[in-house]
């Protein structure tokens, strides 16, 4: 059977990832989180102290990009796959509110952005993946058989983030997190290499006031058409 690449694309916190978890589950499919590929180089410069007033070290971030290896290992118990950093598991560490507040400064870099394209490229080379971030129909795929943008009201996207680290054992607030999540939006959509945007082919869905099981029945017919159309 004919394998496609699906490339979801959207705004922070619209439950992209959980979306493409479960499609490539579903499916069979590779599932890339490049996403938490961003997270998980912002985690890295905030453990080698490359954050300060002056905000990101860029050059000392040059040498060390070498240094920083990213995969993504399947958790037998909840069947998704864990990102790693150097072997070690940062899957929890990276959805923190410290990564959240700084992802966006890193993923501006342009030789970050470069490394991390690059080697989501060669990922996808055999198709038969589902794979999430801000600019994978645009950039990274710009040839995808499927491409979906997602989209949720900053206040919906907000309070989604919020009961997720109170799951977690947080204490967040709030007010804090809808001013992350606006400004991430301001910076994903006016930063100079690839910005946030919706490429002219992919669908639209707003998943506001969806139900779970409505945005899976959305999806999963979208992609039998966009499968039988690759036929």
């Amino acid at each position: 059977m004919k394998k496609i690449v699906v490339a979801i694309d959207g705004f922070s916190s619209c439950g992209k990832s959980t979306m493409a978890k479960d499609l490539a589950k579903e499916i069979g499919y590779i599932y890339i989180d490049t996403g938490a590929m961003y997270r998980t180089v912002t985690l890295y410069c905030i453990r080698k102290g490359l954050f300060s007033d002056k905000g990101l070290d860029i050059e000392a971030l040059r040498q060390c990009m070498d240094q920083i290896k990213i995969s993504f290992l399947l958790n037998s118990h909840t069947g998704r796959p864990d990102t790693y950093l150097n072997d070690r598991c940062v899957e929890d560490e990276i959805r923190s509110m410290e990564v959240s507040s700084k992802v966006s400064i890193v993923s501006t870099v342009g030789f970050v952005r470069s490394a991390m394209v690059a080697q989501q490229q060669e990922m996808g080379k055999q198709k038969g993946i589902v794979m999430d971030g801000r600019d994978i129909g645009t950039v990274v795929f710009p040839q995808a058989e499927l491409k979906i943008f997602v989209t949720a009201r900053a206040d919906v996207r907000a309070q989604r983030r919020y009961d997720e680290l109170k799951t977690k054992g947080s204490d967040p607030v709030y007010e804090e997190i809808l001013q992350n999540v606006e400004e991430r939006d301001r910076i994903d959509q006016t930063r100079a290499i690839s910005p946030l945007r919706r490429a002219t082919d992919a669908l639209l869905l707003d998943n506001s006031d969806m139900t779970i099981v409505q945005q899976k029945e959305w999806l999963f017919k979208a992609f039998a058409e966009a499968l039988e159309r690759a036929k």
